[in-house]
This record gives C-alpha cells, sequence and structure tokens, in this order.
C-alpha cells in the first residue's frame, strides 16, 4: 500500500504515521530524514542536497524529488509506504506521479484552524522535558512544571499568531494538493478531532476499505 499522509500542523498527523506503520508494516518516509540518509550515504543526490545546505539554501524541488525516487527503488519500500511531508506543492505531486509513485490513497487529518490553534498555543513546556496543556492537561500549579518545580514557558513556534502563519501556508501551498488527488479519486479525508484512539480507528476504516 502506498500512501501519501496529509495534515496541517497540529494535527496528528505523525502520530497516525507511526500507527500506519505499524499496522502495515510499512515506513514512513520524510522528507528531512530522506536527506540526511541520502547525505550519510554519499549518494550523488545526496552530495547535490549537500552542496545547496552547506551554502544555506533551500535544497531545489528537482534534488528532493530525485532523492525521494531513490529511496522508493529501495528495498525498504518493496512492500509499501507511507510519504509524510512530501510533497509540500502541486508540482511535486506532478512530479511524483511523473517517476511512477503509484499512489493508492492520500489520507488527509483534517481539524479545523481554531482546534489547532487552542490545541497548540495552549501548550507549555518545561526544560527537564515535561509537556502540559493548559486546558487538557494542566499542571498541579499554574506555570509550573509538576515534575521539577521549574517555571513552564510557550515555545516561539507555538505561539498563536505563529500557528496562524503555519496554517496559512498549509493552506496556500499544501490544500491544492488534496484537491488534485481528489480528481484523480485516491483522497480520504478523516476527521482528526477526538481521541487518538478514535482517530486510528477511523483511519484504519478508512485504509481497509481500499484493500477491499
Amino acid at each position: 500500500m502506498n500512501l501519501i499522509l496529509m495534515g496541517a500542523p497540529g494535527a496528528g498527523k505523525g502520530t497516525q504515521a507511526v500507527k500506519i506503520s505499524e499496522k502495515f508494516n510499512i515506513p514512513t518516509i520524510s522528507t528531512g530524514d530522506t536527506l540526511r540518509r541520502a547525505i550519510a550515504d554519499g549518494t550523488e543526490m545526496g552530495l547535490k542536497a549537500k552542496s545547496y545546505m552547506d551554502e544555506g539554501k533551500l535544497v531545489p524541488d528537482a534534488v528532493v524529488i530525485g532523492i525521494i525516487k531513490d529511496y522508493l527503488a529501495t528495498d525498504a519500500c518493496k512492500n509499501g509506504f507511507i510519504l509524510d511531508g512530501f510533497p509540500r506543492s502541486l508540482p511535486q505531486a506532478e512530479a511524483l506521479d511523473a517517476m511512477g509513485g503509484n499512489i493508492d490513497a492520500v489520507v488527509s487529518i483534517d481539524v479545523a484552524d481554531d482546534v489547532i490553534v487552542e490545541r497548540m498555543s495552549g501548550r507549555r513546556v518545561c526544560a527537564c522535558g515535561a509537556s502540559y496543556h493548559v486546558r487538557h492537561n494542566p499542571p498541579a500549579v499554574a506555570d509550573v512544571c509538576d515534575k521539577c518545580g521549574s517555571a513552564l514557558y510557550t515555545r516561539a513556534d507555538d505561539n498563536a499568531e505563529t500557528v496562524k502563519n503555519r496554517l496559512q501556508t498549509y493552506h496556500d501551498l499544501t490544500e491544492p494538493i488534496a484537491e488534485y488527488y481528489n480528481a484523480k479519486g485516491k483522497l480520504i479525508r478523516v476527521d482528526g478531532q477526538g481521541a487518538v484512539e478514535d482517530i486510528t480507528a477511523r483511519v484504519f476504516a478508512a485504509l481497509e476499505s481500499i484493500e477491499a
């Protein structure tokens, strides 16, 4: 089963990627991990990517696509794969089709923007690694870590305005991919709100309909 997993920042896509990978015994392929692997292995595309990164430049689509193509051809992907974070744009989706990606389905974990903003902006973290939420998992004493007593803080990327900007970027650049695959009859939308186990059950039910 060859899948693309989509979802806005904070939609819980990463958790579902792990669940799908475990159930179907197929690897999750993220752009960042695949880039680092290609660089470590010294592949032709990996060396090209490194040359851009060393200069502080964005790795061009052509190189990213080449690295993904190389990895999809390995034995690790012979029984299927989950693409997480790729494609990020319509040209990348078209290139994936052109290289023979043979995508069976695109699963979009859908969560309303206001829910994501509340979910992420309400997070509080501690230097010891503990994590809380002001509404869903508050500490015993406001803004104080239960484990070590240190002051909790909000990560810069959890700031409400930052979250809203990231969501807008997602809508502008990534949502056209959903429309692209919907036109091909491959898009599956899954409600991403509620308990993790309930979301996972909905995802698995959708995937079972594909296998059938």
